[in-house]
């Protein structure tokens, strides 16, 4: 099933975890992918190989999406390469967690930047092709923490559930230019960014999810596929929890 058959996607963050498997996922039907991530292009390379070797295009640049400038650049290369930029995965985001009363100003500041201003500053860059193109598909990775706030995670859930906001309001704002917007928000996943939490944590965590299993990244990327096909052409600005019951 081909269903992104001449498409492109941009997927930021898309070097590990739920990242590669949207990557993987979008370009096993058909997309063409360029990927972004701010420290490691070398894994992001991997991640490009892989999307390759489905007989797809891709794209890797290293981008710090916290800089207006670099996305801008960014975006602007994808849509050079490749004449067009039908599907945005805002993907990016970092975590620094502790305590409010011990968090400092830079372990907030850090992770709003990334987190929430990145993908503001990835869509006010790609809204501009698909406008001409008068189509679009942009989804946003929040969580469930940003649905239900976590202790020592005051920096993260807030950023997350800014995303919530931007993502309704971005859907009200370009509707009309017939581009969606909407997000996906995960419970637990097991990947590089949560793998060193305490066992006591994961087996809690565990316990909290009616379906008795921990979700997988490529759970996540059939609901961002399902978002950016057009199955899903008449969703817009709503929140799909990928959690297996866990917020319910």
């Amino acid at each position: 099933m081909n269903r992104f058959e001449g498409q492109v996607a941009v997927v930021t963050g898309g070097s590990r975890g739920i990242g590669e498997a949207v990557a993987v996922r979008l370009a096993s039907e058909g997309a063409d992918v360029a990927l972004c991530a701010s420290r490691s292009a070398e894994a992001a390379e991997r991640v490009a190989e892989q999307v390759r070797g489905l007989g797809r295009r891709a794209l890797v640049a290293q981008v710090d999406v916290s800089d207006a400038a670099s996305v801008a650049s960014f975006i602007a290369s994808v849509v050079s390469a490749f004449g067009r930029l039908d599907i945005l995965v805002n993907n990016a985001g970092i975590t620094r967690d502790g305590l409010l009363l011990r968090m400092d100003d830079d372990a907030w500041d850090r992770v709003i930047d990334v987190n929430l201003k990145g993908a503001f500053h990835t869509i006010r860059a790609a809204v501009r092709p698909m406008m001409k193109a008068r189509r679009g598909r942009i989804i946003n990775l929040s969580s469930v923490v940003g649905l239900r706030g976590n202790a020592a995670q005051a920096n993260y859930a807030a950023s997350k559930a800014g995303l919530i906001g931007l993502t309704k309001s971005v859907a009200r704002e370009f509707a009309s230019r017939g581009i969606t917007a909407n997000a996906v928000a995960p419970g637990y996943i097991p990947t590089e960014m949560t793998e060193g939490l305490p066992s006591d944590v994961k087996e809690s965590l565990l316990a909290q999810v009616p379906l008795g299993r921990l979700g997988s990244a490529a759970d996540v990327a059939a609901t961002v596929a399902f978002l950016a096909s057009e199955d899903a052409a008449y969703i817009t600005g709503q929140v799909i929890v990928v959690d297996g019951g866990m917020t319910m």
